[in-house]
């Protein structure tokens, strides 16, 4: 087991992706939080969970509002006591050409995809910081380094978070906070 102990806090945790690393993580010994807008489906996922022995919990979680991620932080600290890791899965798609996009595409692409992760990145690193280290996963995509026809608000939002791990990476290195 590669996790033992350690407390990871996972946006969009209720499916895809979010539910594949939050069922890893528990097997590497981790306890989670998997946080999503996704109520039934988050609830679902973490009874059968803990059903099977895992120690998993959910809260509600909008990556777009900066008072939902104060929530899900206090939530996993009241719950768990600490918090190591945060991982920033949470992400929509849309694939039009940019002639078909609307304004309103382009906003909730980017508030999920790229505002999610800095809300979220802002919302543990104090945490992190008195714990004397952590670990930040931000999921991007190779559509963040290459470019595609029907894809270019979702590789802009992506592109984004490529940068935006990068800076956060430098800026945290001296405290033992990786984000990767």
């Amino acid at each position: 087991m590669r996790l033992p102990g350690k407390v990871a806090l996972i946006s969009g945790g209720a499916r895809g992706i979010g539910e594949a690393i939050a069922r890893r993580f528990i097997s590497e010994g981790a306890s989670v939080v998997i946080g999503d807008v996704l109520h039934e489906e988050g609830q679902s996922l973490a009874n059968e969970i803990q059903q099977s022995g895992g120690e998993i919990a959910f809260t509600t979680l909008d990556v777009t509002s900066e008072s939902s991620w104060a929530d899900a932080v206090s939530f996993t600290l009241d719950r768990y006591g600490k918090l190591d890791i945060l991982v920033n899965n949470a992400g929509v798609t849309k694939r039009e050409r940019i002639e078909n996009e609307t304004l309103e595409s382009w906003d909730r692409i980017m508030e999920i995809n790229a505002k999610g992760v800095f809300l979220g990145t802002r919302a543990v690193l104090e945490e992190m910081k008195r714990r004397g280290g952590g670990s930040i996963v931000n999921m991007s995509s190779s559509y963040g380094n290459i470019a595609s026809p029907n894809s270019a608000i979702y590789g802009a939002s992506k592109a984004a978070v490529r940068r935006f791990t990068k800076s956060t990476s430098i800026q945290n290195a001296a405290l033992v906070i990786r984000a990767n």
